[in-house]
């Protein structure tokens, strides 16, 4: 038994933080499940869909702070104190962009929401889905071939979106006239697309803690 191991075993089972990661697990789940909805609703009910994304995007920014807060309060963790904040922030910055793409839907009264929309937002409900699993696999980490494959399908899922995005921005350039649409779709995208890529830092974060803790 390595000496990480032996350090879990006689700390007390963790009551602060990962209820913490518990909660924040199922805002960002249910913030990009809401996101898919609304780009797949009709446009009459897509605006409330989009305020509520705003909304969870409101409870995940508290629940990070409220764990800054406790990290600041607490002289034993259940891992290192840099590695909970830098995960807990790159959940935020997770519903921050997606929240943002979201913003600008509303700001820019998007009527058609295009094939790219749809398929980037579905690669980040699948990729939050995924940080949703990687935050609960944390309570255990007996389990850390799961944490591994949560680490494999969020990259795979980032690339998928670099792909989605490359090829969205080449073809509106190519096929939209109207600059102003151009400059909304794309702004609209980009934040998509680095949703993903903020899902990926939390792979990343997820993996240093692995190796830590093997």
């Amino acid at each position: 038994m390595s000496l990480n191991n032996i350090f879990q075993f006689l700390v007390p089972k963790d009551k602060v933080f990962y209820p913490l990661f518990e909660q924040a697990a199922s805002k960002i789940r249910t913030l990009s499940q809401t996101l898919n909805e609304a780009v797949n609703a009709p446009a009459k009910e897509r605006e409330k869909m989009l305020k509520e994304v705003e909304v969870l995007k409101q409870d995940i920014e508290a629940i990070a702070q409220k764990t800054r807060v406790e990290l600041g309060r607490n002289f034993i963790t259940p891992f290192d104190r840099e590695d909970i904040h830098a995960l807990i922030s790159a959940v935020d910055d997770v519903a921050d962009n997606l929240s943002d793409a979201a913003s600008r839907m509303r700001l820019y009264q998007i009527d058609k929401v295009t094939k790219p929309l749809r398929k980037l937002t579905e690669a980040n409900l699948e990729a939050c889905n995924e940080v949703s699993r990687g935050l609960l696999g944390l309570n255990s980490m007996k389990n850390l071939p799961a944490l591994a494959e949560v680490c494999k399908n969020i990259s795979r899922l980032e690339r998928k979106a670099d792909k989605v995005f490359d090829k969205a921005v080449a073809d509106i350039f190519e096929n939209e006239n109207d600059a102003i649409e151009i400059i909304k779709y794309k702004e609209i995208m980009t934040a998509l697309e680095t949703a993903t890529d903020s899902c990926r830092e939390v792979a990343n974060i997820l993996e240093t803690i692995t190796v830590k803790y093997s």
